[in-house]
């Protein structure tokens, strides 16, 4: 089937910037959705904040990893997983890069922005891609504007945008709303506003969903 009639379908991904096996749903997702060229699919990225009071400059990675897993060996191997499934899907965590863990308000703002750009899905993957391939602070203003450039923003307006709090209070609100609707772990992701699946599930697994939402 020709591009021009393949079927459009719109699909959530609820996520986190900083959400490792959000990185590895967003590819499965778009892995999965190069298998139907009968359709044409309509990705929104939807933001969520795993930890609201992370302060705007951020915090060391390697303290931050230690509040949560205090077991060195468990961290390693957990590392570890995460870096073999990564590049079993052609994904390069490189953890051993990141020194600061972010409040990811601003990067999901820069996301936002550029939906408006039809480049929200282009702005999410290059976000992650900079945090968990290249080690860069994306709770870093500079970092932002400089990833907006890359993928055609006008970084002089993103830099406006940022330094004067656009849609802050929008995201944060955005994320609250997900919680209240019983979203409590990502990446969580709806199929045709009408199946929904959580975590990181493999194409195989989101191709069902997804035919089970279209033939609903």
């Amino acid at each position: 089937m020709p591009d021009s009639e393949a079927a459009p379908v719109h699909i959530d991904f609820v996520g986190d910037v900083v959400c490792p096996w959000c990185f590895l749903g967003w590819k499965r997702l778009h892995d999965a959705m190069a298998r139907r060229p009968d359709l044409k699919p309509d990705i929104a990225w939807r933001p969520y904040q795993l930890r609201f009071e992370i302060p705007e400059g951020g915090m060391p990675y390697s303290a931050y990893m230690k509040s949560i897993f205090p077991d060195p060996a468990h961290r390693r191997a957990m590392d570890q997983r995460l870096i073999d499934m990564g590049a079993a899907e052609g994904l390069d965590f490189r953890l051993d890069l990141i020194a600061m863990r972010p409040n990811t308000n601003a990067a999901h703002r820069l996301i936002r922005w550029a939906g408006t750009m039809e480049l929200g899905e282009q702005a999410a993957e290059a976000v992650m891609r900079a945090y968990f391939t290249q080690g860069r602070d994306i709770g870093d203003p500079e970092v932002l504007i400089a990833i907006a450039g890359e993928i055609g923003m006008n970084g002089a307006d993103v830099k406006t945008a940022l330094d004067s709090g656009q849609d802050k209070a929008a995201i944060d609100e955005e994320c609250r709303m997900a919680a209240q609707a019983g979203i409590n772990g990502v990446p969580f992701t709806i199929m045709a506003n009408k199946v929904a699946l959580s975590g990181a599930e493999t194409p195989e697994r989101l191709l069902m969903a997804l035919d089970q939402a279209l033939s609903g």
